[in-house]
């Protein structure tokens, strides 16, 4: 499941930026004593006990008011009211009930949804009562806290994850969770509904039309492949508008719940620094990954080595594509588009592969007979043995009496040999090289020593 989404909503100037860089514990949005200062919407990964949230920054909400921005600002809060699994509502606690925090509570009570009541700035706590005032907002119990200087941030933090809806939850069992991404208009939407033979998703010519993340399940071979469909993601300085914004956070997420990320490319426009970043993200998240090159009938003049000749370019930029299955279909004729079930099912097979400790060490023996390691001055480094701790994705353990003098050159030289032997296609492949006396949480947790592609 993703991480849940909280969202601080409130009228202006009650602290709520204060309260957003407070609980990401940095200073991710703009702070101002001038009420009204923030226009566009932040939002950060926040993790208090255990539990990890995307927190949401909004502008201040102004219910009745006809100025533009007032408007644009409401409209915004309305899609944060819709996208959040928790809102966080705030209110200050020094100037008291205010008239426009009646209306928002009533707004936030016909909605429906979990609701937090934060009243802000008591800076003299736990020496006032002021944060019982509020409880004729109807929205539960009050937590009292000063953002500003940092008092009660943790009983804040405790209320909201104490009020996240469940690890888990929402989430059929045994599903391939299927993330659809890509720039705006490269097809994502036709494509699904060309897989499931009716036009499900709305589909247009516009730029940018899927405006939420859909998720729709497909039966196939016995398995449920769960396709997320998402808008098209760009760069977050050019997110302009409050459904784009909303549509970038919903993207992260549906990377975060995938198993296997469908990179969808326009073969017209090529693949662009945009659909490596994303490619990138889905490959460092550990997921298993396909680069669907749609519109492939639409290009003019091919030959054999088209193909070819662009992923040999892009695996120059990107090494670990070349790990990664690129199918070149057309979701408008359908052309290739049936291979895909097939393909998400294998790449979802190879990230869950788990290798036998006996086939594992015969491989690496086999490579150190090939090639043994460089030696550094000094006691010369041996590579022992190698077990596989984790899957989803294949993560190994190599155990070597000298594991912080194992080039990366050498390292490389494992990756690709294990390549070789198991495949893995589609799937990241992580190493991890540690000393004969780590424990078992060292081996699983020492990053430094992680070798991954």
């Amino acid at each position: 499941m993703s991480k849940p989404t909280v969202a601080i909503v409130g009228r202006p100037n009650v602290g709520k930026s204060t309260l957003f860089n407070r609980l990401l514990g940095g200073r991710d949005a703009i702070v101002s004593e001038h009420a009204g200062t923030t226009r566009d919407r932040h939002f950060g990964d926040g993790e208090w006990a255990g539990r990890h949230f995307w927190l949401v920054d909004t502008g201040g909400l102004m219910p009745g008011s006809s100025d533009s921005m007032d408007i644009a600002v409401r409209e915004q809060v309305e899609l944060a009211v819709t996208e959040a699994d928790l809102i966080l509502m705030v209110v200050d606690g020094k100037e008291g009930l205010n008239p426009v925090d009646r209306e928002i509570a009533s707004q936030l009570r016909r909605a429906g949804r979990p609701v937090l009541l934060a009243v802000n700035k008591l800076d003299d706590l736990p020496n006032t009562t002021a944060q019982f005032g509020f409880y004729e907002l109807g929205l539960g119990e009050p937590v009292g806290l000063s953002a500003a200087v940092g008092k009660a941030s943790g009983d804040l933090l405790d209320a909201i994850v104490g009020a996240l809806p469940p690890k888990g939850a929402g989430e059929e069992e045994g599903a391939i969770n299927v993330a659809v991404v890509g720039r705006p208009n490269a097809g994502k939407s036709s494509l699904i509904n060309k897989l499931l033979g009716e036009p499900r998703l709305v589909v247009s010519a516009q730029p940018g039309t899927t405006r939420d993340a859909i998720d729709t399940p497909l039966r196939y071979h016995e398995k449920t492949l769960n396709f997320i469909d998402t808008a098209g993601l760009r760069r977050r300085a050019k997110v302009e508008d409050d459904i784009e914004f909303y549509s970038t956070l919903r993207t992260h997420r549906a990377i975060e719940r995938a198993d296997v990320c469908v990179l969808v490319v326009d073969a017209d426009l090529g693949l662009h620094a945009q659909d490596l970043r994303i490619a990138t993200e889905a490959w460092d998240e550990g997921k298993g990954l396909i680069v669907a090159v749609n519109k492939w009938d639409l290009i003019p003049e091919k030959d054999p080595n088209t193909a070819k000749r662009g992923q040999d370019q892009l695996e120059e930029k990107a090494p670990f594509l070349r790990y990664v299955p690129f199918l070149y279909i057309s979701a408008r004729s359908g052309q290739r588009v049936s291979r895909l079930p097939d393909l998400i099912l294998e790449v979802a097979a190879e990230r869950d592969r788990r290798i036998a400790t006996s086939e594992l060490n015969r491989a690496l023996q086999e490579l150190l007979q090939r090639n043994a390691p460089p030696q550094a001055p000094g006691e010369e480094v041996k590579l022992l043995y190698v077990s596989q701790i984790a899957e989803r994705p294949p993560t190994f353990v190599i155990v070597c009496n000298r594991p912080d003098d194992v080039p990366e050159s050498y390292q490389r030289f494992v990756h690709n040999g294990f390549r070789a032997a198991f495949g893995f296609l589609g799937a990241p492949l992580r190493i991890r090289y540690t000393g004969r006396g780590a424990s078992k949480h060292d081996r699983k947790d020492d990053g430094r020593r992680v070798r991954g592609g």
